[in-house]
């Protein structure tokens, strides 16, 4: 390669390679490829909750909207099976992700600091969940013993930590919190609780908005665990409203007058709730994406 200089005090530029060029020519048409092929598949989901009932049915939709109209998601706001469903999602996910966050932290601070007492003990018992576990049965007696059947606990409590954000923070506490401040604060008098609330949490925003948004995810797409636990389809997720009528076929709307029409509008409804049920998440990624690249490479450069 070579090298060339401008002017004083000019950063040098380098020269690339014809190799170079054409690698790099690969590597754009290689992402454009897989973007494609990423998104091709949402416009096509998009564009079909535009189109009328009949054009999706006919599959006559491909990369623009045919005859035009809003009445999938008329229906699918209108309908208080959609619409509570919407609402215990937004319920489940933001007290579940507050409860999970709440209690990773609670796990992962004392197991980062190496003056806890069986650290090494408790820290190897959290990896071993992540290889093996009870199972469905015994999980759902647990569920049952606890009295939490049927009601909004089974969705939060049972799968309130997971292990990978708990490793998580802890390599975050232990690699990006100084054990300065801590000891500072030991000297000044503080608590431990008061360490972590006013001195750790912080400094640890990155760590705390990556396993939020994990635990968000994992929360609103959830429907596994309604479909084991409720009986009672007030306390349903939007993701089983939408099993429901994706595998069961089931018309939400309800208020289609021939069987025709019910079938149209249910296969408007497909795409229509696709889009209703990722929308939030969606709003939310922009804001905590910037963390991702820093929140999941912790520990893997040191220097």
């Amino acid at each position: 390669m070579a090298t060339r200089v401008r002017g004083a005090g000019r950063p040098t530029r380098v020269r690339e390679s014809r190799v170079d060029r054409f690698f790099l020519v690969g590597v754009y048409i290689l992402l454009v490829t897989f973007l494609l092929v990423v998104l091709l598949p949402l416009w096509y989901i998009v564009v079909s909750s535009f189109s009328s009932p009949a054009a999706v049915s006919a599959g006559r939709v491909f990369l623009w909207p045919v005859d035009f109209t809003l009445r999938g998601y008329q229906v699918a706001l209108s309908s208080p099976q959609i619409l509570t469903g919407f609402a215990n999602s937004m319920i489940y996910t933001v007290v579940g992700t507050a409860i999970s966050v709440t209690l990773t932290v609670m796990l992962a601070y004392p197991l980062s600091r190496a003056d806890f007492v069986g650290r090494k003990v408790l820290t190897g018992a959290v990896v071993f969940t992540m290889l093996f576990a009870g199972g469905l049965i015994p999980t759902y007696l647990v569920v049952q013993a606890m009295g939490m059947l049927d009601t909004r606990w089974a969705l939060l409590i049972p799968n309130a930590v997971a292990v990978w954000p708990a490793i998580l923070a802890i390599t975050y506490f232990r690699t990006a919190i100084p054990d300065e401040l801590r000891e500072a604060g030991e000297i000044d008098g503080a608590s431990d609780l008061r360490i972590l609330w006013k001195v750790v949490l912080p400094l640890a925003g990155p760590m705390l908005a990556v396993i939020a948004l994990m635990y968000a995810i994992v929360q609103w797409n959830s429907y596994f665990d309604a479909l084991i636990y409720l009986r009672d389809d007030s306390l349903y997720p939007l993701q089983l409203v939408l099993r429901n009528i994706l595998i069961l076929n089931n018309d939400a709307g309800g208020d289609a007058t021939s069987a025709l029409e019910r079938q149209q509008l249910a296969n408007l409804l497909k795409y229509s709730l696709i889009v209703v049920s990722t929308v939030p998440m969606m709003l939310i990624y922009p804001f905590v994406a910037r963390y991702f690249t820093k929140g999941l490479l912790l520990g893997a450069v040191k220097g």
